[in-house]
């Protein structure tokens, strides 16, 4: 029971209310934000006895006051700031709805609008956070950062536009702040689901699918929990800079012995020049 203060973006559904839901569980109290107001009353009645720890906003993140608002409504409602959860997204419902049911669009026929809402959303939003939590957290001594990517395969597979350039950007602002960030007690981690997870942000073909048999099976949000838990732990003081998928993570063994086994570095290896040239 930590009694530390969380800000958690996409808190209002999906992987967001589950990671949100979890801190609660374990005594964090939480600044849950999402964009649908209709999802407030929702998410205060799951939260059940632990409703008075929770404090939700329904904001647009891409509008740099919005990020100042919540910033100071986490310090004016629980009096500090210890934790920032970036799991904003739009996903492929949004940015290729008919994906499944036909051809991936080729990054030429998206949108200027939907190009520039995915990055803003995706990208953008964490930034614009990152950039005022990170002076509070250091002036503390203690914080921790998590951001919430994607697998490398979705970042960079033909079809993935806009989304995976937008998760790719993230994943590379994690290495960099991470490095930026060495030293000063806080730490800046990645945890993801590791596959398709089943969400609202997941296509309703894909999701019936993967109930059928038909398709692999998604990730739960509540999977999601047990990673986040961990690197927002004191445990995890030394864990800086690395990434953690649900889908790999082993909950009937010690948290740490699982990060151990399952953990990678936030960030890419390009690939050697060699293999422009390979036969």
């Amino acid at each position: 029971m930590s009694g530390h203060i969380a800000i958690v973006t996409g808190g209002l559904r999906g992987l967001g209310k589950a990671m949100a839901l979890g801190l609660l569980r374990t005594g964090r109290k939480v600044v849950a934000v999402g964009h649908i107001a209709e999802d407030i009353p929702v998410m205060r009645r799951e939260a059940g006895p632990h409703a008075d720890a929770l404090h939700c906003m329904a904001l647009d993140l891409r509008k740099p006051a919005a990020c100042d608002d919540v910033v100071a409504a986490a310090q004016q409602r629980f009096g500090r700031l210890d934790i920032l959860v970036n799991n904003a997204g739009l996903t492929f419902t949004y940015t290729d709805p008919e994906r499944f049911v036909k051809a991936p669009k080729k990054f030429w026929e998206l949108t200027d609008e939907i190009v520039q809402n995915t990055m803003d959303t995706n990208y953008m939003v964490a930034d614009q956070l990152g950039r005022r939590v990170a002076p509070i957290l250091i002036a503390s001594g203690w914080g921790r950062i998590v951001n919430v990517t994607t697998k490398l395969d979705t970042m960079n597979r033909a079809g993935s536009a806009p989304y995976g350039q937008s998760k790719a950007a993230l994943e590379m602002a994690t290495e960099i702040w991470a490095k930026e960030l060495a030293g000063t007690g806080v730490t800046v981690n990645i945890v993801n689901p590791g596959a398709g997870a089943n969400t609202p942000g997941m296509a309703k073909e894909m999701r019936e699918w993967s109930a059928t048999g038909k398709a692999a099976k998604l990730v739960e949000p509540e999977e999601m929990v047990a990673p986040l838990l961990f690197v927002v732990s004191r445990e995890a003081d030394k864990v800086h800079g690395y990434r953690f998928d649900a889908n790999t993570w082993v909950s009937d063994i010690p948290p740490s012995t699982s990060a151990q086994r399952t953990g990678r570095k936030a960030g890419f290896e390009l690939y050697p020049i060699s293999d422009c040239f390979a036969a």
